[in-house]
């Protein structure tokens, strides 16, 4: 394979293919209610990040979730993965309540969904001491590197409250998984290639790769149906994803390289293209040119 696949990092550590089980809770950002910001990222709908889940207790979705991917793929082992919204924002003893109830039986691994300005000292201790028995990854929402971009997104941080989530992280033994946006209006090629060594330098473990999309109802929204804002072509998101990944470490675990989105919500989702057939295009111009993850990395 010519990058480091998630499915294939899991397989090698748990012996047996693994699989997460979605958890959506009632939540919200410091960026929506006023704490560092209103209105949130201009690219976040409702659902905070998460569509393919609905409320229901912290069990009850997992259990009915287990039961639907055992079926499927005879799966044993799990992650239960907390999607939407920042799940570092509840109160501690919440938080620590809903994680303690979703380690049923047969999961194996724990995935937060969070902002690098919300990891406080009672969470990440809390979080140290489960990573002793369970498989922990902080999934940070950075989007860019560009700190230009992450004012124009509303992101009520910051480069510098990444990095210092991710020396807080690794101090402490947690796997981190950075979650990037290419496509971004703001953002050329030299972004997206700092973005990667951005990555490389501070030891992140995983990255997730996703696609701008454009969700009705949004500020991005409203900028796309004015058009004040342009988006990429499928073409040049497939060279720049490629760009990125040649300029990624090649122990750089990749989660995905195109996300999928809520089709009947969007003003703009993919290039009205299945996300499989994009990601096929990208493994197969890579093997066809001979390029592979971390090839243009220097000084190893």
């Amino acid at each position: 394979m010519c990058y480091r696949k998630y499915s294939d990092f899991l397989k090698e550590k748990f012996g047996e293919k693994v699989y997460k089980l979605p958890v959506k809770l009632n939540l919200t950002c410091p960026n929506r209610d006023g704490t560092c910001g209103w209105g949130g990222c201009i690219f976040c709908g409702e659902e905070g990040g998460s569509f393919e889940n609905n409320f229901g207790s912290i069990e009850s979705q997992l259990l009915k979730n287990k039961e639907l991917i055992k079926r499927k793929y005879k799966a044993k082992k799990y992650i239960s993965y907390f999607q939407n919204f920042t799940n570092t924002y509840m109160p501690i003893e919440e938080f620590k309540s809903s994680i303690n109830r979703s380690l049923i039986e047969d999961v194996v691994g724990l995935s937060i969904s969070t902002r690098p300005d919300c990891l406080g000292e009672k969470y990440l201790d809390f979080l140290e001491e489960i990573n002793k028995n369970y498989f922990v990854t902080v999934e940070l929402g950075l989007q860019t590197t560009n700190y230009h971009s992450l004012k124009k997104l509303n992101r009520g941080h910051g480069l510098s409250e990444f990095v210092d989530a991710c020396i807080k992280l690794k101090n402490r033994g947690i796997n981190i998984c950075a979650h990037v946006i290419i496509g971004l209006p703001w953002d050329n090629d030299l972004d997206i290639i700092e973005c990667a060594k951005m990555l490389n330098v501070l030891g992140v473990d995983e990255v997730k790769i996703h696609a701008l999309y454009i969700i009705k109802g949004t500020l991005l929204g409203n900028m796309y149906e004015k058009g004040e804002i342009n988006t990429i072509s499928l073409e040049d998101y497939k060279r720049k994803v490629i760009l990125f990944l040649r300029h990624l470490k090649d122990d750089i675990i990749v989660e995905r390289i195109i996300g999928r989105a809520p089709e009947e919500n969007s003003l703009f989702c993919n290039w009205d293209t299945s996300w499989w057939k994009i990601r096929d295009d990208i493994i197969t111009n890579m093997k066809e040119n001979n390029y592979c993850q971390g090839d243009l990395v220097k000084g190893e």
